[in-house]
């Protein structure tokens, strides 16, 4: 299975070229599988995406990040509209 890669990506607070977003040889992630996610349904409307109860979502999202004490600048209201601009 191949991943269709995308012009952009969200990468440390901020849209950057796919080709820009590495993570470094020594994160704690890559050696030892260190991560929080969120698993996220959007839906297609007539107004555009649609993301499912999505300040839930975001807020879940840095209260994982909290408990593992990942340091996480955005805020909830942030994060969202991280969300938003990567969906559009």
């Amino acid at each position: 299975m191949t991943t269709k890669k995308a012009d952009y990506i969200w990468f440390n607070g901020e849209m950057v070229r796919w080709e820009e977003a590495k993570v470094h040889v020594m994160s704690h992630a890559l050696h030892y599988g260190t991560s929080v996610f969120e698993g996220i349904r959007c839906y297609d409307s007539h107004k555009g995406p649609v993301v499912f109860r999505h300040r839930e979502h975001m807020q879940r999202l840095r209260d994982s990040a909290k408990i593992y004490r990942f340091p996480v600048s955005q805020s909830v209201d942030e994060l969202m509209e991280a969300c938003r601009a990567v969906l559009a």
